[in-house]
């Protein structure tokens, strides 16, 4: 069964072009890298859910604030490298980084020591200009980059 998540792309106008709000994905395995490390704040789902429902619920999850209120932007879906899908809306919004209190997950680490450490499901979080959001986020999810750009009143 294919895998899939849903999240909310914050974007804000600035006087240079629209702004994305893209987190740095936590853990051991991303800590080194920034290509292909910043994601959409998402998260999974089970079919009985809706994605629009997880995308808020998972965006309170992984940043721990409410989901911004607004017009959301229906993206549509992408298909990751992984197989998993992932659909996404844009919301205008403003949020300051600095008030992210993320969301963590437990896993063994390091592999095979049988220690279970925690980590932050984002590790940062920060706003990005177009150009630059595309060299950083997960390359299918750059498809999202582009059709919020195509949004007729940005």
């Amino acid at each position: 069964m294919t895998k899939r998540s849903a999240g909310l792309l914050l974007y804000r106008r600035a006087d240079d072009g629209p702004q994305v709000l893209l987190g740095h994905m936590g853990g051991p395995f991303f800590a080194r890298r920034d290509a292909g490390a910043w994601t959409v704040p998402k998260g999974e789902y089970e079919p009985e859910e809706t994605a629009w429902d997880a995308a808020r619920r998972e965006f309170q999850e992984e940043l721990g604030l409410a989901p911004p209120d607004g017009e959301a932007v229906p993206l549509g879906e992408v298909k990751q490298t992984n197989g998993k899908v992932v659909t996404a809306w844009a919301i205008e919004a403003d949020l300051d980084p600095a008030t992210v209190v993320p969301g963590t997950f437990e896993m063994e680490w390091p592999p095979k020591s049988g220690r279970r450490q925690e980590f932050p499901e984002l590790d940062r979080v920060e706003w990005f200009g177009l150009d630059r959001a595309r060299e950083l986020i997960v390359p299918a999810q750059a498809a999202f980059l582009d059709r919020l750009a195509e949004h007729s009143d940005l």
